[in-house]
């Protein structure tokens, strides 16, 4: 029996890899094991209980004002003995976090495969996003398996001089997360709140962004709405306290905004199917809103998602206060506009991302799951 390790530790993570968690966990011919970081507390346990995950081995390394020091150093430290005592075939690791970079490093030195699920992203530019860029392609660098979401990112992989044989294009698991999550009869005191106006869903907590950035994108966005009062805000804020305090400077005393305390993946997704458009410098909703047709402003100046941008469902904005005014006013005021950007196209694959997954590593190759 092979035995498979998947380690995360950020609610993102936990979003797109605890359904692989459970799809592998039906093949009788794969021990499934899973080990969490903590690199996020809360938030991340708000989704293993979403989606019925209990960890095997909790590292638990969150701590008040952790810098990426804190957060590097406590895993290497403390993964080594989960790894020595669980002897994992194979370990999965996702996407761009601290927790994936330290636990591919970890598995190097120990001489264990490594699978990197979401791999080929990239805008190759190393400090955008930040550390994210520089994670996810050191962890290339040591993965066995690669699980690429879509031909753009498997093409990354190639140019780079993967071996081909190694990639697997998959979809994006998080695609396969919302089929457990959305559903037509779901409320929300903010909804009600929101009502028949327009309601704008807004993320903002990238490192890179902290600072002026950050005060420039909130001024902008008030800009807006205080411009447009058939228009509702809400804003589920990151726990970060600089994110926080900017938010609270330049937005506290907006009335058409709600800023709020994080809020669990069901009600994110449900947020995003039920949105006029996002305002964002997430990555994962990046992929996510696309699917319900509704269009995205991106606040960042690179994106390792160009699939959605050519599919005209993005925009990249940037951080200045004019680009992101502009941009937001004018998918208000223009029906055009907002029509050519509001279109139900999905990149990223059609919810079997983690079905291929599985079945790569439990036969060595995946059947061509098609959505029916």
């Amino acid at each position: 029996m092979k035995k498979v390790m998947l380690v995360f530790g950020t609610r993102p993570e936990a979003i797109k890899m605890c359904p692989l968690v459970n799809e592998l966990k039906k093949r009788k011919s794969i021990q499934t094991l899973v080990c969490v970081t903590g690199q996020h507390r809360e938030m991340l346990d708000q989704v293993l209980k979403t989606f019925d995950v209990v960890p095997d081995f909790d590292l638990s390394i969150m701590k008040k004002s952790q810098t990426l020091f804190d957060i590097t150093t406590a895993i290497l430290e403390k993964i080594k003995s989960v790894l020595q005592e669980a002897k994992p075939d194979i370990v999965l690791v996702h996407g761009d976090t601290s927790t994936t970079f330290v636990t591919a490093l970890a598995c190097f030195y120990m001489q264990i495969p490594v699978g990197h699920v979401e791999a080929g992203l990239r805008t190759y530019n190393i400090y955008s996003p930040y550390p994210e860029e520089f994670n996810r392609q050191a962890v290339s660098i040591i993965s066995k398996y690669n699980f690429a979401p879509t031909e753009f990112a498997a093409e990354h992989l190639v140019k780079e001089g993967k071996e081909k044989d190694s990639i697997y294009i998959t979809g994006n698991t998080v695609i396969d997360a919302m089929k457990h999550t959305v559903t037509n009869d779901y409320t929300h005191p903010e909804l009600e709140w929101v009502g028949d106006d327009k309601l704008i869903f807004i993320t903002a907590h990238r490192r890179e962004n902290l600072g002026e950035p950050m005060h420039h994108m909130f001024r902008a966005i008030r800009r807006v709405l205080e411009e447009h009062p058939e228009c509702k805000a809400v804003y589920p804020i990151h726990m970060n306290p600089i994110v926080r305090k900017a938010a609270d400077e330049e937005l506290g005393d907006c009335k058409q905004i709600h800023i709020i305390e994080p809020i669990e993946v069901v009600d994110c997704h449900n947020f995003e199917a039920r949105c006029f458009l996002c305002l964002t410098d997430s990555g994962g909703i990046q992929e996510e809103v696309p699917s319900y047709g509704k269009p995205v402003l991106v606040m960042r100046d690179t994106t390792e998602r160009p699939e959605g941008v050519l599919a005209g469902t993005l925009k990249l904005v940037g951080t200045s206060e004019e680009n992101i005014y502009k941009s937001f006013k004018e998918l208000i005021e223009n029906e055009d506009a907002y029509n050519a950007m509001a279109r139900a196209c999905n990149p990223y694959g059609d919810g079997f991302a983690c079905k291929r997954i599985a079945d790569v590593l439990e036969f060595g190759k995946y059947a061509p799951w098609v959505a029916k």
